[in-house]
C-alpha cells in the first residue's frame, strides 16, 4: 500500500465546494480544509506506487478549481489507531 499527503492550493471560488469533490475521488481516503500556505490537504491511499500518479495527475489535478499541487510519498506509516487495535485484548 502507498500512502501519500498531496498539498492543494485552490481558486477562491472552488473553496465552497473542494472538499467535497476530493473526498470523493477513488484513492484519496481523507480531505482536509486547512490554514496556511495551503488550502486543502488529501490523504491519499493506493494499492501501487503506479496508481499514485492516475489519481493525482489523472483525477485530483483535473478537477476545476486546483490551482497546484505539492505531492509527498511517506517511507513509512506509523499511527497510535492501528497500535492500539493490534494491541487491545478484549475492549
Amino acid at each position: 500500500m502507498t500512502h501519500a499527503i498531496v498539498l492543494i492550493e485552490a481558486e477562491r471560488d472552488a473553496m465552497s465546494t473542494l472538499g467535497g469533490l476530493l473526498a470523493d475521488i477513488e484513492g484519496v481516503r481523507e480531505a482536509y480544509s486547512v490554514t496556511g500556505e495551503w488550502d486543502f490537504v488529501a490523504i491519499v491511499h493506493v494499492r501501487r506506487h503506479e496508481d499514485l500518479a492516475e489519481v493525482v495527475t489523472g483525477r485530483i489535478a483535473q478537477v476545476d478549481g486546483i490551482v497546484r499541487t505539492q505531492t509527498m510519498v511517506a517511507f513509512e506509516a506509523f499511527s497510535r489507531h492501528d497500535l492500539e487495535a493490534m494491541f487491545s485484548i478484549g475492549n
